[in-house]
């Protein structure tokens, strides 16, 4: 019992050095990470190394001792584990894709919504990354099928992983292409009844404003939309008519102030706004939009 009682105020006390040494490099959530990373060495959960239930062999808390000095570098947890949950699921994530946010499950609620109204859906995500909104969204409705495609060829290796990890390869097909622009053959994407995406929507010069953890880790292609930060918005609306279907809809993410101009730019290309929802922080985070058509 001694011994068990030693193991335990020990684990305390390293998770307690972690923290401390993780603070000191800018870390807000500290104690959080420490214990989620000696989680991931120890291969147990999160409330066995808050209870310390568990012993630590030498190579686990060597492991855990790398992970911290990873941390204090402000790399995101998510690549140092190698996976995040995104929507219920867990992803194979790495520095070739940007990391699945909390806001992001917002769209992919307002996509699941549509598809449930509609008899069959054929789905397309624009930038697809990891796979996250595309792979949650077949998980979601059985009906749906969905192209996902991404320019980053290395982007893609990883949705591919992903696809295959949650069993959705009969429903999701991957292409490479940047923005409508096929990149990877001949044969054009078609038509779809419903078009989602959470585009690069940082202009370049406020990159360096960032977090260290997105702009010294998280690909700058994933997040930058260059010198204009409503690029890629005007891109998909331009081209988003010719992929749609008579009754198609248009789901995107935005940035925090970002909803009134991405709406102006969906007007100019006569999408009529059908619903905007804030995130968990009270930003107007998703616009949703249809084509227009005269009553």
């Amino acid at each position: 019992m001694l011994a068990v009682a030693a193991e335990r105020a020990r684990a305390v006390e390293l998770i307690e050095t972690a923290a401390r040494r993780l603070a000191e490099c800018g870390v807000e959530s500290s104690r959080l990470d420490a214990q989620l990373l000696m989680a991931e060495a120890a291969d147990v959960t999160r409330a066995e190394v808050i209870a310390g239930s568990r012993m630590l062999s030498a190579e686990q808390l060597a492991r855990f001792d790398a992970m911290i000095e990873r941390r204090m570098r402000r790399e995101p947890i998510a690549y140092i584990v190698g996976h995040k949950e995104f929507y219920s699921l867990d992803f194979e994530v790495n520095r070739s894709v940007l990391i699945p946010r909390p806001e992001t499950e917002i769209l992919v609620g307002a996509a699941l919504a549509t598809i449930a109204k509609m008899r069959q859906a054929r789905v397309l995500d624009i930038g697809t990354g990891s796979g996250a909104i595309a792979i949650a969204n077949a998980a979601n409705a059985p009906r749906a099928t969905v192209l996902a495609t991404d320019i980053s060829a290395d982007a893609l290796a990883v949705a591919t992983r992903n696809v295959v990890r949650h069993s959705v390869g009969d429903r999701v097909t991957l292409r490479r292409a940047d923005c409508f622009e096929v990149l990877d053959g001949e044969q054009e994407l078609g038509r779809f009844d419903l078009i989602v995406s959470n585009p690069p929507y940082v202009a370049e010069v406020d990159l360096a404003r960032l977090e260290p953890e997105v702009r010294s880790y998280e690909p700058d292609i994933a997040l930058s939309a260059g010198r204009d930060e409503l690029n890629f918005y005007r891109r998909i609306t331009a081209g988003a008519r010719a992929h749609l279907t008579a009754e198609g809809q248009l789901i995107v993410e935005v940035g925090a102030g970002q909803a009134d101009e991405v709406i102006r730019v969906l007007a100019e290309h006569a999408f009529e706004v059908v619903a905007v929802l804030d995130d968990f922080g009270g930003h107007r985070r998703v616009v949703h939009a249809r084509l227009f058509h005269e009553e």
